[in-house]
């Protein structure tokens, strides 16, 4: 087994867990450290499944590093909404939609 195959299937394990913890868990802060979690395993499937003949190829890896820095951003902006989440309502979690306000119409 090479080290981008090792690579590749640990990715593959926490993109897995990522998405899991993204749909299981109700507390925000914990999504964001899921998606954080699933984006990393996306950066280590590129890493692993971007070398040709034991060699590198920059393309990935400069996609890699691209990838990183989006990430750091959209970190930052998805703590900063959060912030303004528990400042207005004193939660960490969505509000639960009342009873009667569903996402189809109703006939009046």
């Amino acid at each position: 087994m090479s080290g981008a195959l090792i690579y590749a299937c640990a990715g593959a394990v926490l993109f897995v867990f990522g998405v899991t913890g993204l749909i299981l868990l109700p507390h925000l802060l914990r999504k964001i450290l899921a998606f954080n979690i699933m984006g990393s395993g996306v950066f280590l499937v590129l890493v692993g499944l971007g070398q040709r003949d034991g060699t590198p190829d920059p393309v990935p890896q400069a996609m890699v590093l691209t990838g990183i820095v989006v990430a750091v951003a959209a970190t930052a902006l998805a703590l900063a909404l959060v912030r303004r989440l528990l400042s207005l309502t004193g939660k960490i979690q969505f509000p639960e939609e009342p009873e009667g306000s569903g996402r189809c119409w109703k006939n009046k």
